[in-house]
C-alpha cells in the first residue's frame, strides 16, 4: 500500500469508501463515539424495527436493531453482551458482531431506492481489534446526495459497487471491530 491510498483512518463511520480501497482494516486512532440523538423514527420504521428483530436469522445473532430513522438514512444496532452472544473465552462472539451488521446497508438501500433497483451484498470483511466484554453498537448512515447520485447515474441495466465501513464500538467509542461491506446496486431494465 502506498502513502496516498486511503485507509480506514481516512473514513468516517458509515462512510462510503472507494471501490479500489485496499481491504486492510487498520486500527482507527480516533474512533467516533456513538452519536447522541439519532434522527426521529416514524411509526412505520418503528414497526419495521420490531419486525426485523423478530426475523429468526437476525434474532439468532443476539443483536437488536435499536433505531431506524423515518427516512431510513440512519440505523443503529446493539449487540448486548450476554449468554447468547458470549463465546467460549468470555468475549462477544464474532459471528454475532458480523451478523448484526450484515443485512443493514442492503435493507437501507432497498427502502430508500425502492422498486426499480436490485441491491445485493457482494462482499464483506471484518477485522476484530479488541475483545468486547460489554454491549457494542454499530451505526449506519447514508446521505441523500449519494443515493440521489446513484439514482441519477445508473441507466437501465447499469450497476455499481459501493463499499462502506462500519465500526462496532462500545459506549466510550472504543472500536472493537471494523466491517467492510461491498454492495451491488443495479437499476432494473
Amino acid at each position: 500500500m502506498t502513502d496516498d491510498e486511503p485507509t480506514t483512518d481516512d473514513v468516517t463511520p458509515g462512510a462510503r469508501v472507494a471501490a479500489d480501497t485496499p481491504t486492510g482494516l487498520d486500527r482507527d486512532p480516533d474512533p467516533a463515539p456513538v452519536t447522541g440523538d439519532p434522527p426521529a423514527e416514524s411509526l412505520r420504521t418503528r414497526l419495521w424495527r420490531y419486525g426485523f428483530n423478530l426475523l429468526p436469522a437476525y434474532r439468532g445473532t443476539g443483536a437488536r436493531v435499536d433505531h431506524i430513522a423515518a427516512d431510513w438514512r440512519y440505523v443503529r444496532v446493539r449487540v448486548p453482551f450476554n449468554w447468547r452472544t458470549k463465546n467460549g473465552v468470555g468475549a462477544t462472539f464474532g459471528g454475532s458482531l458480523y451478523g448484526a451488521v450484515d443485512p443493514v446497508y442492503m435493507t437501507m438501500f432497498q427502502r430508500i431506492l425502492g422498486d426499480g433497483f436490485t441491491i445485493w451484498d457482494k462482499a464483506a470483511a471484518i477485522e476484530f481489534l479488541e475483545p468486547g466484554r460489554e454491549t457494542l453498537y454499530a451505526e449506519f448512515e447514508l446521505d441523500e446526495a449519494e443515493t440521489a447520485g446513484i439514482r441519477e447515474s445508473l441507466g437501465p441495466g447499469e450497476s455499481t459497487d459501493r463499499d462502506y465501513l462500519v465500526r462496532i464500538v462500545d459506549d466510550e467509542g472504543t472500536v472493537h471491530a471494523i466491517c467492510r461491506k461491498t454492495l451491488y446496486v443495479r437499476r432494473d431494465r
